[in-house]
């Protein structure tokens, strides 16, 4: 009987610990060892657009901005160019629509100014190495004169005379020194059956840029010159000014035959192709005279003044950076400015970009020797930025498309070097107060 009892406790006590939730006081056994690799979240990568008037540089750029996604692999930059006539008036709509790109190549002074008095830019007087790195004259066509910076400088061109230096050799010729010698070169040239200069007038946008405000600093005084008209201490068709249209006439005997029908790219094709011994034109050509490997030698040497008168180059301020208002990444973009900001960002470009030149404080060594041509001529002589562009295309009509107009007619035989002048006076008299206001 006991017996059946204490077996009937032992059945008992055996169920109790089969029901859920209870336990018997064993050692448990361990979950299997998963064979999975953990899950890794990636890195959120952010892309901002680029835009630029530059389809020509993709290569160059893409490089460039590469070096930028190497250190901050959560950014990259999209670089997203309009062809240049069509930038402007591409860019200002975007905005306004509220589609630009986050980052933007900017004009310097005026476009670019306009753009950030209607709020589409931010003020970058925050971003590391605007004040540091970069001399105030190279800020200001990016600054309002209270010192508002809304463009970290970028590039810099220089303006020049391209030429064959087989050329010059076989007719035993001199890099000109004075106008006067410019001038009889060119006689010289022609008189050996080749065309002294491959410049044209069929773009007119080159007759202004390449041709006028190539010359036009060794005819005004350079940058204290041109001062001298923004202050109403000169009018626009003074002896200074008729003299720079003067210079056009000068050089229109030494154009290609039917030149009125030639663009941009003849011009360029007649001197890679040795029927041009020289070419007015900018640095920016560089990569893409490289390019085509001519079979001469080539070189640049600066706009010769008149006898007894310094000599100016035009160096111009091309382009800045800017950052759009409406950008959703604002921290990203700032970090890619203080970047391209740091002298290693210009010495990056000027070599990645040749004829392109950084204007931080402190050049770097460059590696193209068409590109150190380009720059040493800016040794022992002033510089200064394209004439028309320091607050003379404020207003309507602007100097710009005025010089553009009366370059071409001086060319073409149809207007004198007096007639551009007092029309650039007359126009500019319309809306610009030191015109109104000079004494002849």
């Amino acid at each position: 009987m006991l017996r059946r009892f204490v077996l009937r406790l032992v059945l008992i006590g055996a169920s109790v610990l089969a029901l859920p939730g209870c336990s018997a006081a064993t050692t448990p056994t361990p979950p299997p060892t998963s064979t999975q690799t953990p899950v890794v979240t990636p890195v959120r990568e952010v892309v901002l657009t680029l835009g630029s008037w530059r389809p020509e540089d993709v290569e160059q750029m893409s490089r460039i901005l590469a070096k930028f996604h190497a250190q901050y692999p959560s950014i990259m930059i999209k670089f997203d160019p309009t062809s240049a006539p069509d930038y402007d008036a591409a860019l200002e709509a975007q905005l306004k629509a509220g589609t630009g790109p986050d980052l933007m190549y900017l004009r310097s002074f005026s476009i670019s100014r306009n753009l950030f008095n209607q709020g589409f830019l931010e003020s970058l007087n925050t971003v590391s190495g605007v004040k540091d790195n970069f001399q105030p004259a190279m800020l200001a066509p990016w600054a309002t004169e209270e010192g508002v910076v809304y463009g970290v400088p970028f590039i810099a061109t220089s303006h020049g005379i391209y030429y064959n230096q087989d050329i010059f050799d076989q007719l035993n010729l001199k890099v000109p020194q004075t106008w006067a010698e410019l001038l009889a070169a060119a006689q010289k040239i022609k008189a050996a059956g080749t065309i002294p200069f491959a410049n044209a007038t069929g773009d007119g946008w080159t007759a202004a840029e390449l041709m006028f405000m190539n010359l036009a600093p060794n005819f005004v005084g350079g940058r204290e010159g041109r001062q001298h008209y923004l202050n109403g201490e000169r009018c626009f068709n003074d002896a200074h000014m008729v003299a720079a249209f003067q210079a056009l006439k000068d050089l229109a005997p030494f154009l290609p035959p039917n030149q009125e029908q030639l663009k941009y790219v003849d011009s360029q094709q007649l001197f890679l192709q040795g029927k041009a011994a020289m070419l007015l034109d900018g640095s920016w050509d560089i990569p893409f005279f490289e390019a085509q490997r001519p079979t001469f030698r080539w070189s640049v040497f600066a706009p010769p003044p008149p006898q007894g008168q310094p000599g100016y180059v035009t160096f111009h301020l091309d382009a800045g950076l800017g950052l759009n208002s409406a950008s959703k990444y604002q921290a990203e973009a700032r970090t890619f400015l203080n970047w391209m900001a740091e002298p290693a960002a210009g010495a990056l470009l000027a070599n990645e970009l040749p004829g392109f030149f950084p204007m931080q404080q402190g050049l770097p060594q460059l590696q193209d020797e068409h590109a150190t041509a380009f720059l040493k001529l800016n040794e022992g002589r002033g510089t200064d930025v394209r004439f028309a562009w320091e607050k003379l295309r404020d207003g309507s009509p602007d100097a710009y498309n005025l010089i553009l107009d009366n370059s071409v007619k001086i060319i073409n035989g149809q207007a004198t070097p007096q007639q551009a002048a007092d029309a650039l006076q007359a126009g500019l008299a319309k809306w610009f107060p030191p015109a109104q206001q000079c004494q002849p």
